[in-house]
């Protein structure tokens, strides 16, 4: 049976998405905020998110994001907002199909059908924790084992979500150039090693010795979880 995770400030919207998913043999969990959902779906791990954008707290954008920290879980929009750059918005954050309030039930479950037909079976986790640092994929943020906050650039956390979402697998100098500045050959692929540099004096206990953010050499980087 699969889990949706609704989400929607609005009771009626809720309720109506609800009865109807019940009703099809879906199991259906709600969330009226960006950061409630951001919580359930880190604790519920649901197979598909129906999202709204205009949220009380923060944008449903901001949770697209939130969510494709760690998960490739299927998200499709429900929303108000039917114009075409917000659509695309959505959809460069990482929403995997968009349906304009009102809506129709028939076409929406449509929609759902085929976004769980896409799905892939994945390793996901929200939070990784480790020896000297904790991180947490979903609100994009780095403690140190002490408690204290560490601040990464957006470019270092980009780097830093790269490579914990593939743990153990190495990271090419090209598959770096390529996600973080879509190229292969505009920027020097030095700045990828100061880049490194700077996250390992963040985050390694001994940077000149990384135990976590490991270098191969001539190939690549690897996460790695192992001593």
């Amino acid at each position: 049976m699969n889990t949706i995770l609704v989400v929607d400030d609005e009771p009626a919207i809720r309720r109506a998405l609800s009865v109807n998913l019940e009703a099809r043999g879906f199991t259906a969990i709600c969330a009226s905020s960006g950061r409630e959902a951001l919580a359930l779906a880190a604790s519920h791990r649901p197979e598909l998110v129906i999202l709204d954008l205009g949220l009380g707290d923060i944008d449903g954008i901001d949770v697209i994001h939130g969510l494709r920290g760690w998960s490739q879980v299927p998200i499709v929009v429900l929303s108000a907002r039917d114009n075409e750059p917000q659509k695309v918005l959505a959809l460069d954050a990482g929403a995997d199909d968009y349906v304009s309030k009102p809506f129709g039930m028939d076409e929406l479950f449509a929609r759902l059908r085929a976004a769980l037909r896409r799905q892939t079976a994945v390793s996901e986790t929200a939070v990784v924790v480790t020896d000297h640092f904790t991180l947490d994929l979903a609100n994009k943020t780095s403690v140190r084992s002490d408690g204290t906050d560490c601040r990464l650039t957006p470019t270092e956390w980009q780097i830093v979500e790269l490579m914990v979402r593939n743990v153990g697998k190495l990271i090419t100098q090209r598959q770096v150039l390529q996600t973080i500045w879509n190229t292969v050959a505009e920027i020097d692929s030095g700045l990828i090693r100061v880049h490194m540099a700077h996250i390992r004096q963040k985050l390694e206990p001994e940077p000149s010795r990384p135990r976590y953010f490991l270098t191969e050499p001539r190939m690549g980087y690897r996460f790695s979880l192992v001593d």
